[in-house]
Protein backbone atom coordinates (compact mmCIF):
# COMPACT_ATOMS: atom_id res chain seq x y z
CA UNK A 1 0.00 0.00 0.00
CA UNK A 2 1.15 3.75 -0.65
CA UNK A 3 0.24 6.76 1.53
CA UNK A 4 0.49 10.44 0.29
CA UNK A 5 1.07 13.18 2.96
CA UNK A 6 -0.98 16.36 2.48
CA UNK A 7 1.00 18.96 2.26
CA UNK A 8 1.17 22.96 1.43
CA UNK A 9 3.51 24.68 -1.35
CA UNK A 10 5.25 27.63 0.16
CA UNK A 11 7.81 28.40 -2.72
CA UNK A 12 8.35 27.24 -6.27
CA UNK A 13 12.20 27.33 -7.97
CA UNK A 14 11.57 25.98 -11.71
CA UNK A 15 10.31 21.98 -11.06
CA UNK A 16 10.79 22.11 -7.29
CA UNK A 17 8.98 23.59 -4.31
CA UNK A 18 9.09 24.21 -0.65
CA UNK A 19 6.57 22.59 1.50
CA UNK A 20 4.80 22.55 4.75
CA UNK A 21 3.91 19.44 5.62
CA UNK A 22 2.55 19.19 9.64
CA UNK A 23 5.23 21.97 10.50
CA UNK A 24 8.09 20.43 8.53
CA UNK A 25 9.60 21.85 5.56
CA UNK A 26 10.80 19.91 2.90
CA UNK A 27 11.58 20.19 -1.00
CA UNK A 28 9.57 18.49 -3.60
CA UNK A 29 9.23 17.74 -7.31
CA UNK A 30 6.12 19.27 -8.82
CA UNK A 31 6.87 18.46 -12.72
CA UNK A 32 3.65 16.25 -11.91
CA UNK A 33 1.02 17.79 -11.32
CA UNK A 34 -0.42 21.02 -13.94
CA UNK A 35 0.83 24.41 -12.73
CA UNK A 36 1.63 24.55 -9.48
CA UNK A 37 1.30 27.86 -7.34
CA UNK A 38 2.05 29.29 -4.23
CA UNK A 39 -0.63 28.16 -1.20
CA UNK A 40 -1.78 25.07 -3.37
CA UNK A 41 -2.81 21.90 -1.40
CA UNK A 42 -0.97 18.77 -2.59
CA UNK A 43 -0.17 14.77 -1.99
CA UNK A 44 2.87 13.99 -1.94
CA UNK A 45 4.60 10.63 -2.53
CA UNK A 46 7.75 9.29 -2.93
CA UNK A 47 9.41 13.12 -3.18
CA UNK A 48 6.69 14.23 -5.64
CA UNK A 49 3.77 16.10 -5.33
CA UNK A 50 1.27 13.81 -7.58
CA UNK A 51 -2.38 15.13 -6.86
CA UNK A 52 -3.82 18.69 -6.02
CA UNK A 53 -6.15 18.98 -3.51
CA UNK A 54 -8.87 21.03 -2.10
CA UNK A 55 -8.59 23.20 1.27
CA UNK A 56 -11.55 20.66 2.65
CA UNK A 57 -9.94 17.60 1.55
CA UNK A 58 -6.30 18.77 2.97
CA UNK A 59 -8.07 19.96 6.38
CA UNK A 60 -9.21 16.35 7.12
CA UNK A 61 -6.30 14.60 6.16
CA UNK A 62 -4.14 16.68 8.16
CA UNK A 63 -6.96 16.39 11.39
CA UNK A 64 -6.43 12.28 10.77
CA UNK A 65 -2.57 12.12 10.67
CA UNK A 66 -2.60 14.46 13.86
CA UNK A 67 -4.89 11.76 15.37
CA UNK A 68 -2.78 9.08 14.52
CA UNK A 69 0.31 10.99 15.57
CA UNK A 70 -1.41 11.44 18.88
CA UNK A 71 -2.29 7.46 19.38
CA UNK A 72 1.37 6.75 18.35
CA UNK A 73 2.67 8.90 21.24
CA UNK A 74 0.30 7.09 23.83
Amino acid sequence: MCLAIPAQIISITDERANINILGVMSVVNVQLIESPQIGDYVLVHAGCAIQKIDTRYFEELEKILHTLLEEEDE
